[in-house]
């Protein structure tokens, strides 16, 4: 099933990642595992709650900060009881010039797992990731969704499942769904 909330995200997302050199990068995913897609030269995953980002950095058995070129954070930041804290954390985990990705949905239902604590906007992401420490003019950030979409998130069934047929793909900036951003060191 794919999820009627993260087409847009995943076109997006899929065409900022392409751009960069990929097969030269390190990755670390926050939960999910969706990088594994990617030809990454190396890949790890921290799944949450097990590996909590808000508690600091990942650190190798010696202590040490583990270095990344990229960080991926698929829907679990509106999981996170300390966002900002978390992104700090990553921003300390990335090399000189490494990036951040993160998607998170804005208008959907409450799914604790464990928790539900936050959303944001193209916007909100960025100040987010600005306070942590990046520089305005190296992050991107882009929200989609519109009111069909936000009905089929109060159905029975959910997530909606995205249906070719049926489902309007149109952004509508004052109805987002979900919100994605990348973010340069």
């Amino acid at each position: 099933m794919t999820s009627l909330n993260r087409i847009v995200m995943q076109q997006t997302s899929r065409a900022w990642l392409e751009e960069l050199p990929l097969s030269e990068m390190d990755a670390a995913e926050i939960s999910g595992k969706n990088g594994r897609r990617y030809p990454f030269r190396s890949y790890e995953r921290f799944r949450f709650p097990k590996y909590d980002i808000c508690q600091g950095p990942f650190e190798d058995a010696d202590g040490l900060v583990h270095k990344f070129d990229i960080v991926l954070a698929n829907q679990v930041w509106e999981h996170l009881d300390r966002p900002y804290a978390a992104t700090k954390n990553v921003l300390r985990m990335l090399r000189v010039g490494g990036y951040f990705w993160l998607a998170l949905p804005f208008f959907i239902r409450y799914h604790g797992s464990p928790v539900d604590c936050s959303r944001w906007s193209a916007r909100g992401l960025t100040n987010l990731l600005v306070e942590a420490g990046f520089e305005e003019e190296n992050i991107r950030a882009e929200q989609w969704g519109n009111r069909a979409a936000a009905a089929r998130n109060l159905e029975d069934t959910w997530p909606p499942s995205y249906d070719p047929e049926r489902d309007d793909l149109t952004n509508d900036p004052e109805c987002p769904i979900c919100a994605w951003a990348l973010a340069r060191k």
